[in-house]
């Protein structure tokens, strides 16, 4: 198998650089990289991109003797149909490693054409520690190691309005754009920068919200041979992900103009509000997956692809999501509907084993976030409960009991909320007024729920049956009744 380079391709030098990008994990490579390399085919622009090492451990050689390149396999099910397609990335120009090289770092801000930058450092990565100084070469967190980027570009441009760059992190953070703005600024007076630089991030720079969905799972080690032969190419950098992406910008008329990324025709949307794009993921997409998982684990079943493919199970997870979950949006439904359906998709992708499981650490605040808004909404609305979302309630309690026939569960969620919920369940003798004590007594666990649900007619009386049925006849029985 031929080594994977630009002699071997064979490609021409690599492009100008024009954007930074903070990190090169696989979600940077098979959504950002991947978006920036087919708008640059399709619009006939050449941004090239400069990776940063953000971390001390790696050195990402494999990737530099690859001269930058990799693929992408996109695998997976689009409007109900089987996709395996793969594409080249070409855009990355050079990969720096600041803690290798500081100097060589702090001199590509002197590049005029470097106009944009982009991170995905992690939820964790977009903070500030004291411990970071001014001197250091590098800093540890990455919004200090951007803070003296941009001030060497400020000294080195004088505070040119035009040297200002526009900042696209990807983090899955609300306002992330917002917050690494503040961090810069935290620095900036953390280290006494002069007045103007602070003047300079204010007025020159731009920085966006955004919000992202694509699922980046890799190309597992039992599978690389498989994709070399796929690609020809021994590539060391190859990943993969699922064929729905979104990515939704939060950014002023003139970033639409010069990075009209949303022309290409690939899921990318520009916004001045990024609130109904992150209601309807995490209604829908999030509290889909939330709902199904004790339900679809109690009933029996492993994965999530099993799920919805059951006879049973996925009737129930269509009634939860189109029926209870899509009817409290207020948005157009012929769009509620087509995400509705990309996530059924998503959900079936045989490409992806995504254990339920392993989707179950911290289920309550999930609920709490993801499912007892629409299960609320539904009830102000219909004036009735939506009996598929109270039922993934009554298998959420369920599960916590820590076993069911005989098995026991393994849970995952912080220790207090185990042993909440395991001490309820311990003071239940299985009789029909222990249960419904057991009810009222997690519906008015105010700390879990910001809220005494016990005050919503009908929900105490209507989850204590749900868990008489569930020991009189059994899990399987109870979730078809309610379909019925």
């Amino acid at each position: 198998m031929k080594a994977l380079n630009r002699r071997t391709a064979p490609l021409s030098t690599a492009l100008h650089e024009r954007i930074m990008q903070f990190g090169g994990g696989n979600f940077l490579r098979g959504f950002v990289d991947w978006i920036i390399d087919i708008y640059n085919e399709k619009s006939g622009t050449k941004l090239g991109v400069l990776v940063v090492k953000p971390t001390e451990q790696g050195d990402y050689q494999n990737w530099r003797d690859q001269d930058g390149l990799f693929h992408v396999l996109t695998k997976g099910i689009r409007n109900g149909q089987l996709v395996d397609e793969q594409y080249l990335v070409k855009c990355i120009s050079r990969i720096v490693h600041p803690y290798l090289e500081w100097n060589t770092f702090l001199q590509s801000a002197e590049n005029p054409a470097l106009r944009y930058i982009i991170s995905n450092t992690t939820e964790s990565g977009i903070r500030t520690s004291p411990n970071d100084l001014k001197t250091d070469q590098p800093p540890k967190e990455f919004p200090a190691k951007l803070t003296l980027w941009l001030h060497h570009r400020y000294l080195h441009f004088r505070g040119a309005y035009v040297a200002g760059c526009v900042i696209i992190p990807t983090e899955l953070l609300i306002d992330n754009g917002d917050l690494l703005k503040g961090c810069i600024l935290q620095y900036a007076e953390n280290w006494q920068l002069e007045a103007g630089f602070k003047e300079w991030i204010n007025s020159a720079n731009i920085f966006c919200n955004t919000l992202v969905d694509r699922i980046i799972p890799g190309v597992g080690k039992d599978a690389l041979n498989d994709a070399f032969h796929q690609v020809g190419y021994q590539d060391d950098m190859i990943t993969q992900g699922e064929p729905y992406h979104l990515w939704a910008i939060e950014a002023p008329e003139s970033v639409r103009e010069e990075l009209p990324l949303d022309k290409i025709g690939l899921n990318i949307v520009y916004t001045e509000d990024l609130t109904p794009f992150r209601t309807i993921k995490v209604r829908i997409l999030n509290g889909a997956h939330t709902a199904m998982v004790p339900v679809g684990y109690l009933f029996g079943i492993e994965t999530v692809r099993e799920t919805v493919e059951h006879e049973v199970m996925g009737e129930f997870v269509k009634q939860v999501l189109f029926d209870e979950i899509i009817p409290t949006l207020d948005l157009p439904m012929t769009e509620l509907q087509q995400f509705g359906n990309d996530v059924l998709d998503r959900f079936k992708n045989p490409f992806i084993k995504h254990y339920l499981l392993s989707i179950s650490l911290n289920s309550i605040s999930k609920f709490k976030t993801r499912v007892l808004p629409s299960l609320l909404e539904y009830q102000k609305r219909k004036g009735v409960l939506p009996k598929g979302l109270v039922f993934s309630f009554v298998a959420l309690i369920r599960f916590y009991k820590g076993e069911f026939n005989n098995q026991t569960i393994p849970l995952n969620d912080d220790p207090m909320v185990i042993e909440f919920l395991k001490q309820r369940w311990k003071e239940c003798d299985g009789t029909e007024a222990a249960f419904y004590n057991l009810v009222e007594q997690i519906l008015k666990w105010e700390k879990a729920w910001e809220a005494d649900l016990s005050s919503i007619i009908g929900l105490k009386e209507m989850i204590a049956q749900y868990l008489i049925q569930i020991e009189k006849v059994g899990m399987q029985k109870t979730v078809k009744s309610i379909l019925t």
